[in-house]
């Protein structure tokens, strides 16, 4: 943590679900004027695990001009509002795929296609994977060629389940986060939110210790790390607020905003 008093954020990183997106899917009045407010005066980055297709609304309504999204868990960096792929990393996930068929048989997995949709193995509780097109395949037609991100989900598991699933599997070459549900999101090695914030902030010109990011997830701990101010939500595990400088309200409450209120 860089801050003090006369600290002020040059560049505002958010993540969207359980940040600025409620359980029930809306964005409260407060929070999308404080992050207009934000954004009039500094670049605001969405830094999401969602995919360039479901973050563009998201975008829209916050009202956010030009810049860059950082998608799929940092796996993609794109320029907003064109779409380009400034930074992409892929990986193979044919070894973890015959690891989660071992493991966790009845697991349902998916994987993100170029034009945002998604393959999966078998449909996804509604709202899991946003509004974007899906095609149900094989398990041999999952992943033909090179992907950003496996997603492992199982409706009838835990998340405690999906923990100790991660240890299991043995995941080695890869990345992974634990979501608020069984949801498992499996990345190229070393690639998190952090490493789409770095493509993203080099090409604005702004420096890691003037970013003020906010979180909820365990897939945010390397984002808040990486900022210059890191803010975990109110309603964040316990490891993700101890990765933060500090802690906000929830999305409940409101805590985006608050957080942003003190500068902008």
């Amino acid at each position: 943590m860089t801050t003090g008093d006369t600290w002020r954020p040059q560049a505002v990183a958010l993540d969207i679900d359980g940040t600025l997106v409620d359980h029930d899917e809306r964005i409260s009045a407060a929070v999308v004027d404080a992050v207009r407010r934000a954004s009039a005066q500094v670049p605001v980055v969405l830094a999401t695990g969602r995919s360039w297709q479901s973050t563009v609304p998201v975008a829209e309504l916050l009202g956010l001009t030009s810049g860059f999204v950082v998608v799929s868990n940092g796996a993609r960096t794109l320029s907003y509002p064109a779409g380009e792929i400034v930074d992409e990393r892929t990986f193979d996930p044919a070894t973890v795929i015959a690891s989660v068929r071992e493991h966790a048989p009845n697991a349902r997995m998916a994987v993100e296609e170029h034009d945002g949709g998604y393959r999966v193995t078998a449909p996804f509780p509604d709202g899991d994977l946003g509004g974007d097109a899906i095609r149900v395949v094989s398990d041999a037609e999952l992943a033909p060629e090179p992907v950003t991100r496996l997603i492992i989900r199982d409706p009838d598991a835990s998340e405690a389940d999906f923990v100790e699933l991660a240890e299991r599997l043995g995941l080695h070459g890869v990345s992974y986060f634990v979501g608020w549900t069984a949801w498992l999101d499996i990345a190229p090695e070393g690639v998190d939110k952090s490493t789409g914030l770095k493509v993203a902030l080099a090409q604005l010109g702004a420096e890691a210790s003037g970013l003020v990011a906010i979180g909820d997830g365990r897939n945010d701990i390397e984002m808040l790390t990486y900022a210059g101010l890191g803010v975990a939500m109110g309603a964040a595990p316990d490891e993700v607020k101890a990765a933060a400088d500090e802690v906000t309200k929830s999305v409940q409450d409101d805590g985006v905003a608050a957080v942003l209120n003190r500068w902008f």
